[in-house]
């Protein structure tokens, strides 16, 4: 089996209980999360071989990382057991009017702390057919910027398809280099794009006059954005973009579209109310779209597979996807009133 790889950061997740404030109760809950580690663990339940390169110390939360990772399928043998500690983040999980917040934790993670030379990627790429990563990773440190351009760059040498979700996040920029110095040379090594529209404008400096706060959105921004990302990057194959209207923070509107060098495809809408977790809805999308692709189905019908993943990971709580393919499979095809299966 052709194995597909992510490379990131896995942390640890420390959530209020149910819609309540951060410390309203004594009590977080526990759980493991993380852009790269959602793709790994959304591919494993649909029947991929994944495996996720990071760093994790070799201490008991380290372990448990290693355990929740191999629980869902995903191998570890390619990750490394070194630094002092797992990067956190606390979240707060709005509800109507009121958003939902995310605190970051992350400062001397081994993630933060790992350097060019540390990973052999002769290894990691030998059988491989699809590499993921965002635009977290290089956020967190310069020197993962360093070895996140060092990936992408081996990858493409090593013939293997490229995917990087822009993933914009303004918490983690914080080492003096801009987003664009570093993602312009990732999206420049990649096959495929992914992000909304603040990803593309923050992350590569493409602009999209858009309004994601007035209810509708116009598809036809995003066919111009996406030309632009094309003829911009003259190596990628393809970009895509989520498309989310916040009516508030209980109810969403969730569409995509993706541009390849043969056309533009508009994914349905979804109208999801009630969220019972946004959290990792854009890395199952990402999820969807490598599962998709890599499987030779047609540009529609990557597309609607990957929105109909990213719409029913609100529907689940923590970060991870557990979905398989034909539950995706059911909404695609008009499956979506919630019925019962008995």
């Amino acid at each position: 089996m052709q194995r597909f790889v992510t490379f990131g950061e896995i942390m640890l997740r420390l959530k209020a209980p149910g819609f309540e404030r951060l410390f309203q109760n004594p009590l977080l809950e526990a759980t493991f999360g993380g852009a790269e580690a959602n793709v790994a663990v959304g591919l494993a339940h649909f029947g991929c071989e994944a495996s996720m390169v990071t760093v994790l110390p070799p201490n008991p939360i380290g372990d448990a990382c290693m355990n929740e990772l191999r629980r869902h399928g995903v191998d570890t043998s390619f990750i490394l057991r070194e630094g002092n500690r797992v990067g956190i983040y606390f979240l707060e999980a709005g509800n109507n009017q009121r958003p939902s917040s995310v605190l970051y934790d992350r400062s001397g993670s081994g993630m933060t702390e790992v350097k060019q030379g540390d990973i052999h990627w002769d290894a990691v790429f030998t059988d491989t057919v699809w590499f993921h990563l965002s635009g977290i990773t290089p956020a967190l440190s310069a020197s993962a910027a360093e070895v996140s351009i060092e990936a992408v760059h081996r990858a493409k040498k090593a013939g293997v398809t490229v995917s990087c979700d822009l993933n914009f996040r303004k918490k983690l920029w914080k080492y003096g280099r801009e987003p664009r110095d570093i993602m312009d040379e990732i999206a420049g090594s990649s096959t495929i794009v992914i992000g909304n529209e603040e990803d593309y404008q923050r992350s590569l400096g493409i602009e999209a006059e858009v309004d994601v706060d007035g209810g509708t959105l116009d598809t036809g921004v995003y066919e111009e954005l996406t030309g632009r990302v094309l003829d911009r990057y003259p190596n990628l194959d393809a970009a895509a973009v989520t498309l989310r209207t916040s009516h508030s923070a209980s109810h969403n509107t969730w569409q995509a579209v993706l541009r390849t060098r043969k056309g533009f495809q508009r994914s349905r809408s979804f109208e999801i109310r009630n969220i019972i977790d946004r959290v990792g809805a854009g890395d199952a999308f990402c999820a969807g779209i490598i599962y998709a692709m890599s499987s030779g189905f047609g540009e529609a019908e990557v597309l609607e597979f990957a929105a109909a993943a990213g719409c029913l990971k609100h529907t689940i709580p923590g970060d991870f996807l557990f979905l398989n393919v034909d539950e995706v499979y059911a909404l695609t095809s008009g499956k979506g009133t919630g019925r019962i299966q008995r």
